[in-house]
Parts: structure tokens; C-alpha cells; sequence
């Protein structure tokens, strides 16, 4: 298994694992185009952020979104970690910590002061994965409006 930054050739598998990850989710609903138009974003101005895959061979079996913003808390650019997902047939062999274990160290040599993540509630494997990362519970509260 190989990590590493993801690239145009690579948008139907992300596009497969984004529909895997969404049906698990309660908050979204899969959408095949718009998910192939955000993650062509992604790759076309990855000074906002890198799409991060995990290959077996050839396959693209996971992923991860490495989304940069600026904390006026933290004096400068920090991550948000989205779409992190390991193919169903793939998990349970710690690829998806060697995935994120991969990001954060990029993170880091960028630069990078903090990283934050949002996980499904109700999904009580992804809370301990993260916790077991070292990604400790934030007092913030997730609250969003969405404008369209």
C-alpha cells in the first residue's frame, strides 16, 4: 500500500469512496457530479488544500481531504481534515491510520499549526479511530446554514 497526493486520473475512485462515506453519513446525501466538480476543485488549486489517496496496485482504495484555512486563534494556516475513507474491503488493517498518519506529516512540514476534523456522531468506529489518533473533543459546536 502506497500513499500519496491525488491527481485528475484519480477522480472516479474519490468520487466511489466520497458515495461510500456519504451513505454512512446522516448529514449527506451522495451526488456523484457535484462530488467530482469539488474534488476537481481541490486538485486545481491546491493552495486551498491536497486530495490525499490510498493505492493498493493501482487502486485507489482510500482518501482524504486536506482542506487549508487561517486561524485568527492560531496566528496562521491551519487544516481541516474531511473525507477521510478507507474502501470497506481494505479496512481493519490500519491503513486508515498509515492514510491520516500520512496527512498529518505533510501538515506538519507545511507548516501547519492545527489540525481539525468533523466525524458522524453516531458513527462510534470513526470517533475511536480519531480519539485513537490523538484527536481529542473540541468544546466548539458544529452549526451551519446552508445559502442555496
Amino acid at each position: 500500500m502506497q500513499t500519496g497526493f491525488a491527481g485528475q486520473a484519480d477522480l472516479d475512485a474519490m468520487a466511489d469512496l466520497l458515495g461510500e462515506l456519504f451513505a454512512l453519513e446522516t448529514d449527506f446525501t451522495p451526488d456523484r457530479a457535484r462530488q467530482r466538480a469539488a474534488l476537481r476543485w481541490i486538485l486545481d488549486h491546491p493552495d486551498h488544500g491536497r486530495l490525499f489517496v490510498l493505492r493498493d496496485g493501482d487502486a485507489v482504495v482510500g482518501m482524504a481531504n486536506a482542506l487549508i484555512q487561517v486561524s485568527t486563534a492560531e496566528g496562521g494556516p491551519v487544516l481541516v481534515l474531511e473525507d477521510v475513507i478507507v474502501a470497506a474491503s481494505h479496512r481493519g488493517r490500519g491503513q486508515g491510520r498509515r492514510l491520516v498518519e500520512h496527512v498529518l506529516a505533510w501538515a506538519r512540514d507545511t507548516g501547519l499549526s492545527r489540525v481539525t476534523l468533523l466525524a458522524d456522531r453516531d458513527n462510534a468506529a470513526a470517533l475511536r479511530f480519531y480519539q485513537a489518533l490523538g484527536f481529542e473533543e473540541s468544546a466548539m459546536v458544529v452549526r451551519r446554514r446552508m445559502l442555496a
